[in-house]
């Protein structure tokens, strides 16, 4: 029992180190976005009403949207936009059409998922170094530059990955949110009349009185919830306990007073609008707030890094990225992993993004638009899980995801209205990935049609080929195939070239399934073709590490030997050529050959030793 609590106690400090990062900074710059622009006017009533939005915000999106409903939809235990995705799919897999809009939808989530990896760490780390402005204004021209430097330093140590440093986010993030707490705290025991803005009658005097306004102000109050989907994302890691524990018992009360503290502050100091975080900490504290800012930024824009390199390799894994490079930086946690292609091109966003907007509110008319668009999706895929999956009925399913696909799209279309001032960015930035991640599948789809077109049937090759068999030479290969039951092409231009067969062959097939996980029991799927051949499928799920000879160790015992130091390995390298005809647009053609060509050569991303990879290329018309 001991061990138990010990163990959860341990989950919940992690989940407010990984988990409420994001989150946690948004305090920073929502409350202050609110006013920055000067159309809402600075009174009573007002800061009350906007309070009131902040709280019940707050409350609907994130506890009853993401903690009571969403956090229900888990894929095995992991969550997600990834996990939800399969899930739906898998839930309408006998409405083909449905399944593919589905998909369509979610890989376009996904897309804006990497839009939001470079926006968080740009805002975050600026608006914590812009604290910098009130202790001095002499800082004013160097906080760019400050924000850039800490900004590369974070993605240039990405590859020596967190395992060391990341045990200390929880209790750095712990020590922010008591912080944030106690200085919120402060300010409403000089002003306690703000806590008459959880009354939800104060919201709708403001939404009622100034519909207009407060349709803009939306836009601004959306910003307190971003991050929220790392509750679910993060699911998976922590498990659903100890998030909920974090958010109940810590994370919620301290944002929540520290937006009130920002209100009562302003009551008093209509001026302190500039930036009401930093001009409610006391001068003898301001410096060592700042530091603990920019830490809080740092493990904030570290966690969703780190959930960009999860994210990138699922989707990998389903299909709809290129095999890219993935070094494990953690010999005890296989989930840390480093994509070297997926920081930089994450850097070079995050760089232009700094050096293009130039500080926080103006990068803050670029974030919502993509955050508040991932969560109307996500609510879309909700409610075909509950429909098809847990199987309630039409009017519960509706009504339930309905309701928050209307809270949703508000905030959604507030956040248009600022798509020409910068949320033009994150869409044009989801719009380009996820052309290519269409290109890519659908690529894919084509090559592999062209492939079984011109394929030539296993069984009825082997029977031919043992008539008169070639000379057989000692160890085993092992064929790769995309097709079960079709000879790989390897397979051809070694016979061809060669003239020998080994003695053991196997022909393998690697499956990806749209689960999380295989289990080890379930990764093999042997055929014995005789004349000692068999045809092996080797099952994925899109978190599973591949690691093709560490899965063929199993299938000794089950008919086939393999000796690592007398096993070769043969792959086809396949150069696309782009054609005129039924595929394709010739530039989509264009694309997916380039790709195609720098992708990660299959030995790498399945772990096949170096010294024991035989590739042979052939062309192959799309």
């Amino acid at each position: 029992m001991t061990a138990s609590k010990s163990s959860l106690s341990a989950l919940t400090l992690g989940a407010v180190g990984v988990v409420y990062g994001d989150i946690g900074t948004s305090v920073l710059y929502a409350f202050k976005e609110v006013f920055v622009s000067g159309h809402v006017p600075i009174t009573t009533d007002n800061i009350l009403g906007v309070l009131s939005l902040f709280f019940w915000t707050l409350t609907i999106t994130v506890t009853l949207k993401y903690v009571v409903l969403i956090m229900r939809a888990d894929n095995a235990g992991e969550g997600g936009l990834m996990a939800l995705l399969a899930l739906a799919s898998q839930s309408v897999k006998d409405r083909p059409q449905l399944r593919r809009f589905l998909l369509l939808i979610g890989v376009f989530g996904v897309a804006l998922f990497f839009g939001d990896g470079v926006i968080t760490p740009a805002i975050t780390v600026l608006s914590a170094v812009e604290g910098l402005e009130i202790i001095t204004s002499a800082a004013k021209p160097y906080v760019v530059s400050i924000s850039l430097v800490v900004l590369v330093v974070l993605f240039v140590v990405q590859r020596r990955g967190t395992g060391d440093i990341g045990k200390f986010f929880g209790p750095v993030m712990t020590v922010w949110f008591i912080a944030i707490a106690g200085s919120g705290v402060v300010q409403i025991l000089r002003n306690p009349m703000v806590l008459k803005a959880m009354l939800p009658s104060h919201a709708f005097a403001f939404t009622t009185g100034h519909p207009a306004l407060a349709f803009i102000t939306l836009g601004a109050v959306f910003l307190c919830v971003t991050g929220a989907e790392a509750l679910y994302a993060d699911m998976g890691h922590f498990g659903k306990k100890p998030i909920r524990i974090a958010w109940f018992s810590l994370v919620m009360p301290a944002l929540l007073l520290n937006y009130f503290g920002q209100g009562a502050l302003v009551l008093a100091n209509p001026g302190a609008t500039e930036n009401p975080f930093y001009l409610m900490t006391p001068g003898w504290v301001l410096i060592p707030m700042v530091a603990l800012a920019t830490a809080a930024s740092v493990i904030a824009s570290q966690a969703l890094i780190t959930g960009a390199f999860s994210a990138a390799k699922q989707t990998i894994q389903l299909g709809y990225l290129p095999r890219l490079s993935i070094r494990h930086t953690s010999i005890r946690d296989t989930g840390q992993v480093y994509l070297p292609a997926v920081n930089w091109v994450l850097l070079a966003g995050v760089i232009a993004a700094v050096t293009l907007f130039g500080s926080s509110s103006a990068l803050a008319a670029a974030y919502g638009i993509s955050v508040s668009l991932v969560m109307v999706i996500t609510t879309m895929l909700t409610y075909y899980v509950a429909r098809y999956k847990w199987g309630y009925p039409l009017p519960l399913s509706l009504g339930v995801t309905g309701f928050f696909v209307i809270v949703d799209l508000t905030f959604f279309a507030s956040n248009s209205l600022k798509i020409m001032q910068g949320g033009w960015f994150p869409l044009v930035m989801a719009l380009g990935l996820f052309v290519v991640m269409t290109t890519w599948k659908d690529g894919r789809r084509l090559l592999n049609q062209k492939l079984r077109a011109d394929s030539i049937d296993l069984s009825s090759f082997l029977q031919a080929v043992f008539v008169t068999p070639p000379t057989r030479v000692e160890g085993t290969a092992v064929f790769l195939t995309a097709e079960p039951d079709t000879v790989p092409n390897a397979m051809l231009h070694n016979l061809k070239h060669n003239k020998v067969l080994h003695q053991n062959n196997l022909f393998v097939t690697v499956r990806n399934h749209e689960v999380p996980w295989v289990g080890m029991n379930k990764r093999l799927e042997v055929k014995a073709l005789g004349h000692d051949c068999w045809q092996v499928i080797v099952n994925y799920g899109f978190k599973n590490d591949p690691d093709l000879p560490r899965a063929l160790r199993q299938i000794r015992g089950r008919g086939g030997e393999l000796d690592p130091m007398a096993t070769s390995y043969f792959l086809s390298r396949d150069i696309v050529i782009p054609t005129i005809g039924s595929g394709m647009a010739q530039w989509r053609e264009r694309l997916f050959a380039q790709m195609h060509h720098n992708a990660t050569g299959a030995a790498d991303f399945l772990r096949l030793p170096n010294n024991a990879v035989v590739e042979l290329g052939s062309k192959i018309e799309i």
